[in-house]
């Protein structure tokens, strides 16, 4: 299950490294609208509604402006789950904001293409998913949202002081710890 808080960015979507202010004229508020009436108005534009949308941010009561402002929709749509990913602006406001654009164009597709363009241009908003059994990496490295590279390197020999074989671990514990390094550090673009 995708969680709301904190952040959940799906995996195969490598984070920006670098942020610019966005130029968008919109509130937190105003952003969360446009972004819930895009995705309504998608579903109602193609003839397949969206459900189960999940809002992952890690903005909570009393921070708007969180250290990591990326933000990830997912939902399901046409039978898949989906999700739109953006960290490229400095606030959770401007990337929701940049999400509503990317639906919008979505609906201006149908618009002047077909149902069939949309589900290809839709499929690069399919998250790649861990191998069945596979935990997510942040959850094997025990990280948050957003690590540095040498976080990710720390828990990688903390813990291969335990998961290592010759350590009293295991040949499967220790593939498990290797993935998610790799993983990780992909994902950040260190990778």
């Amino acid at each position: 299950m995708t969680s709301a808080y904190p952040l959940s960015w799906p995996e195969g979507f490598p984070r920006a490294r670098t942020r610019e202010k966005g130029q968008f004229r919109t509130t937190l508020a105003g952003a969360l609208e446009n972004v819930r009436s895009s995705l309504l108005a998608f579903g109602r534009d193609s003839g397949s509604p969206v459900a189960g949308i999940v809002l992952s941010s890690n903005v909570s009561l009393g921070e708007n402006r969180p250290a990591d402002p990326g933000v990830a929709v997912w939902f399901s749509w046409d039978g898949e789950q989906r999700c739109i990913p953006v960290d490229r602006y400095d606030t959770p406001a401007a990337n929701l904001q940049a999400i509503h654009h990317v639906l919008e164009a979505r609906r201006t597709e149908l618009r002047h293409g077909t149902l069939s363009l949309v589900r290809a241009t839709f499929k690069g908003f399919i998250p790649a998913l861990p191998a069945p059994g596979r935990r997510p990496w942040r959850e094997v490295l025990g990280l948050g949202a957003h690590p540095e590279p040498a976080a990710i390197e720390t828990a990688y020999r903390e813990l291969a002081r335990t998961k290592h074989p010759d350590a009293g671990g295991s040949h499967e514990a220790m593939a498990e710890l290797n993935a998610a390094r790799t993983a990780a550090l992909k994902e950040i673009g260190h990778g």
